[in-house]
């Protein structure tokens, strides 16, 4: 039987995710928030960013970082942004504006409209699983929600968010249920996490 690559990655992910709860439960922590994420925030191919001047409503609008790494911006052509956080490719439009005489002083702001290039895993007993865009501030019920929302056989308090710090695999229980109800706190996911929704025992 051919398999086709959405197939094999769902697979792959799925194997890891029930590989690390075979694991022991060091690391697993029931009702602690993790620590804020420390994850790189700088931008990538596929990225969309808006990209304001101010006092300059032609030269203000939405961009996507092309494959090369570059946001075609008016005046100035591509502009190499792979890799730099956002305040620093705000900084680098207005030096070039400036060292190029288009404009005196210019003023710029740079706001992430998505991380294409950063993406969390939802997989297990939700309608669609797989790999999916990280948006800034997304949560884990976010993040399931773009995954189509739980399968009738889910056990919602049972989800569990894996995620690498310092070089460690450490592994949170978030229960879902609870926190949809308001009794417990959502967190904020990180590029790379993978969240696992187990089904129910009987």
């Amino acid at each position: 039987m051919a398999w086709s690559p959405r197939l094999l990655l769902i697979t792959t992910l799925l194997l890891l995710a029930s590989a690390s709860s075979a694991c022991s439960k060091r690391g697993v922590q029931a009702t602690e928030v993790p620590p804020p994420a420390t994850d790189d925030t700088t931008l990538g191919p596929g990225d969309g960013v808006s990209i304001r001047v101010y006092g300059e409503d032609a030269m203000t609008g939405s961009h996507q970082v092309a494959p090369d790494g570059t946001v075609n911006f008016p005046l100035l052509g591509a502009v190499q942004v792979s890799g730099l956080e956002p305040t620093e490719v705000a900084e680098k439009i207005q030096t070039e504006l400036r060292e190029r005489d288009l404009m005196r002083n210019p003023h710029v702001s740079v706001y992430v409209d998505e991380y294409a290039s950063k993406r969390v895993s939802v997989v297990g007993a939700v309608a669609n699983p797989g790999t999916f865009p990280l948006e800034p501030g997304m949560t884990v019920v976010q993040a399931i929600s773009m995954a189509g929302g739980f399968s009738s056989l889910a056990d919602r308090d049972g989800t569990v968010v894996t995620r690498r710090v310092d070089k460690e695999i450490i592994r949170y229980r978030v229960p879902v249920a609870r926190v949809t109800k308001g009794q417990a706190e959502d967190i904020e996911v990180a590029a790379g996490d993978i969240i696992f929704v187990p089904e129910r025992l009987f």
